[in-house]
């Protein structure tokens, strides 16, 4: 339990934020937190740290590789379809089966990380996803099917182990708000991801088609070396039993649920646009009369990306612990993004105007998601901050997988219908964050 003197600054320090609602305050204390045997990352006077930058560039490698893992086989689709002589909806399987075993399994590791240690789940999880990857690539020389789908799920079941438990993991390693700027690092390296995996997909592909499979076990074994050798977690004497812990769980979502529930939704809804939008602006470029596909299709598409890229990097930045300064940003955001949606249902015919738009929509993404992270990941203490941290990142992985899905739904009535649907859910995010999330003056850093 927390001692008295440290329970009273925790709570004058948060007021409303981990109080709010009738009787919240009690149920709060009965959440124990962990005890810990060093500091959090504010210090650097742990024996055995790394620099600072050895340990953002290892934590960065992990998103970084789960999204190379899904995202750099989509160029080679077509290849595997006409190769292995397979239906479309037998090619979706590869990615769709990976998707959804990454979003099942991710709660299970959460729990995971908080029974044992990060990396005692992150570091397994790496070495099964890139195992996985290169029997995947066996399975399309030797022209098996089953075998490749199967690799796919086990793909899945890795990669849930991977950057969702690097969430929690910053938010044990740091706090006086270098989390944030962690966090965003880790945000930037995710879109970073996600702009270079087509084209490094399409460049692989010009040595051979199935070059993809067998390179993405190379990065694996890069992210977990600096994982292993680069990041010291700090140790925690808690050891939850399943019964206790979901007791403890079912409290946080008591006590904070009228806050924590609408950030969740604010970022799965964030992602669904984003990602929905760039699936279908990538259909746009594909078709006459631009005609552009590989290198120069992904060039196009990296533009918007690049602004999520780069906004979430200077917003982790810029936020620390910022409260009033998350909230200004996260609300801004989102009124860019549904600004943005709305503008494109009159130009939704003129490319370049599209391009710009889905570029601004990047940008407020990229202002809301490491508000969101530092606040979700600092809410909690360490014990249960593996749980809560998957949920958020389970929600934000199946709007990215339904976002191009739903558009391609949508965008079949009219363009008009679809930017009109999606500003609606734009708007619908923002009313969530403007009414309900309202960061005390310092937020996060619960221990």
């Amino acid at each position: 339990m927390f001692g008295s003197m440290e329970e009273s600054a925790m709570e004058k320090a948060k007021p409303g934020w981990l109080t709010a609602g009738s009787g919240a305050a009690a149920r709060d204390r009965r959440i124990p937190p962990v005890r810990r045997t060093e500091a959090r990352g504010g210090s650097r006077s742990g024996a055995g740290r790394k620099p600072k930058w050895a340990e953002y560039a290892a934590l960065a490698s992990v998103p970084l590789v789960m999204v190379l893992g899904n995202s750099m086989i989509v160029p080679i689709l077509p290849d595997l379809e006409r190769e292995m002589k397979i239906t479309g909806l037998q090619s979706s399987l590869v990615i769709t089966l990976f998707s959804l075993a990454a979003g099942l399994f991710i709660p299970v590791a959460g729990y995971l990380s908080d029974r044992f240690t990060r990396k005692a789940v992150i570091l397994p999880s790496l070495a099964v996803f890139g195992a996985a990857g290169l029997l995947a690539g066996f399975a399309v020389v030797w022209d098996s099917f089953p075998l490749l789908i199967a690799a796919r799920a086990l793909q899945g079941l890795g990669a849930a182990g991977t950057a969702p438990i690097t969430m929690a993991l910053i938010g044990d390693m740091y706090r006086d708000g270098t989390e944030s700027e962690a966090l965003g690092l880790v945000e930037a390296s995710n879109g970073t991801g996600k702009v270079l995996s087509p084209i490094l997909g399409t460049l692989l592909a010009l040595i051979a088609w199935q070059a993809p499979f067998f390179a993405f076990p190379a990065f694996c074994a890069v992210a977990l070396a600096a994982m292993a050798l680069w990041i010291r977690e700090p140790e925690s004497t808690r050891q939850p039993k399943p019964p206790v812990y979901l007791r403890y769980i079912k409290e946080i979502f008591h006590s904070k649920g009228r806050w924590l529930i609408p950030a969740f939704l604010a970022g799965a809804i964030g992602l669904f646009n984003l990602f929905g939008a760039l699936f279908f602006l990538s259909d746009a470029l594909e078709k006459p009369p631009l005609g552009l596909s590989g290198v120069a299709r992904g060039g196009v598409l990296a533009i918007p990306l690049f602004g999520l890229v780069v906004t979430s990097w200077a917003t982790g930045r810029a936020i620390r612990n910022n409260g009033r300064r998350m909230r200004l940003l996260m609300n801004v955001g989102l009124m860019l993004s549904a600004a943005a949606f709305a503008t494109a249902v009159p130009l939704s015919g003129s490319t370049p105007a599209l391009v710009a738009l889905m570029t601004a929509s990047g940008v407020g993404t990229g202002l809301l998601l490491p508000c969101l992270n530092t606040l979700i990941t600092g809410a909690v203490d360490r014990s249960h901050r593996g749980m809560i941290t998957s949920l958020y990142s389970s929600l934000r992985f199946f709007g990215v997988a339904l976002g191009p899905p739903a558009f391609g739904w949508l965008a079949g009535y009219s363009r008009a219908v679809l930017f009109g649907a999606v500003t609606g859910l734009a708007a619908a995010a923002l009313a969530l964050v403007f009414f309900l999330v309202k960061p005390p003056e310092a937020a996060g850093d619960v221990r």
